[in-house]
């Protein structure tokens, strides 16, 4: 192994419970030529002095300390003045098996790779549940036939026998859990959409970017990172009165790209089939609103009528689900905001049983 300089870009928001526990995981790498870039993005906690006392004993951190202006900004400001040949980011909620940068780097260039991926754990309070992208036993290479086929277009979203498991929709899009070459970024420019314009997935956007100039991939069948769930500060936790309007942001960037890309028939069927998974998440945060279920109710009916959502519903292959999102989505395409509802209330324990 060749003594390459691996990036870890960490924003930092209100971390100041778990943070500890994440910068020992990256600090104690066995890998040691690293440089740990920490965006502080405005925390009004103790994390920045948690960040502080860490450098002081390990100048391989760097502190940025800025205003909050959302994940994305703050990983676009680690981005700006990262100076390493690959790049891994890392939450700071979450943590890293102390392996992981010398596992990930030993595969990328032992393949002459320009990304490597691997799967992770759901840490709850009182459980540990894996997550798999692949299952399998050994690792998989992708070459680029196969990366447009079965990476890039995924990151517009599932088609065919994929939307058996539409739970696992993007488990493949998160950032954290893969190596990337800095050399792939900075040639095209590569940043984060800013969360407040399309509400989530910045990270499935910067791999669509990213893979497109992706000639060869790996897959690694390991557990490296550590995902906390059940972290109050995190976004996915909270309702968002403003995530319709900011999805169609999203999803009219994404149409945009298959257009000024050429990519027709398949990725626009991804695309449709993303807009209708999405009523499930919708519902969800309409569900963990404060609001009157009767007004749920007609939130929900203002998403499954409105033109956007019939028109890709109706070209949703029902077929290939289980029996209980069979019903949810039979109820969408019905219009049947009432069962939408009921149904929501539900799914979530499926789902987080996966």
């Amino acid at each position: 192994m060749d003594n390459s300089l691996i990036t870890i870009i960490v924003p930092v928001y209100n971390a100041s419970e778990y943070l500890s526990k994440c910068l020992n995981t990256i600090i104690n790498q066995t890998y040691r030529n690293i440089e740990i870039i920490c965006i502080n993005d405005g925390s009004v906690d103790n994390s920045l002095e948690i960040l502080k006392e860490f450098h002081s004993y390990d100048k391989r951190i760097k502190i940025i300390d800025k205003k909050n202006e959302g994940v994305s900004i703050a990983r676009n400001e680690g981005l700006s003045v990262a100076k390493g040949d690959y790049l891994i980011f890392v939450d700071s909620d979450d943590w890293i098996d102390l392996q992981m940068c010398e596992v990930a780097l030993k595969a990328i260039l032992e393949e002459n790779a320009d990304v490597v991926m691997w799967s992770y754990i759901r840490e709850y309070p009182n459980k540990s549940l894996p997550k798999e992208i692949y299952r399998v036993d050994t690792k998989l290479l992708f070459n680029y036939k196969e990366v447009r086929g079965k990476l890039h277009r995924r990151f517009i979203g599932l088609i065919g026998e994929e939307l058996s498991e539409p739970e696992n929709a993007d488990a493949l899009c998160t950032i954290w859990g893969k190596i990337y070459k800095m050399d792939i970024i900075r040639e095209n420019s590569l940043k984060f959409y800013d969360i407040t314009s399309i509400g989530s997935y910045e990270d499935g956007l910067f791999n669509l970017y990213y893979f497109e100039h992706v000639k060869k991939a790996v897959y690694l069948p390991k557990y490296m990172y550590h995902y906390k769930k059940n972290n109050n500060e995190s976004v996915t936790t909270q309702y968002n009165k403003k995530l319709y309007e900011q999805w169609d942001n999203l999803f009219n960037i994404m149409d945009q790209y298959i257009i000024n890309k050429k990519y027709g028939k398949e990725y626009n069927q991804a695309l449709d089939n993303r807009i209708s998974l999405s009523i499930l998440k919708l519902g969800l945060n309409v569900a963990s609103s404060n609001k009157k279920s009767i007004e749920k109710i007609r939130e929900i009916r203002k998403i499954i009528t409105s033109e956007r959502y019939m028109n890709s519903v109706k070209t949703l292959n029902l077929k290939y689900f289980a029996i209980p999102w069979k019903l949810y989505y039979g109820c969408a395409k019905r219009g049947n905001a009432l069962g939408v509802y009921f149904l929501v209330l539900c799914m979530n324990k499926v789902i987080e049983s996966r």
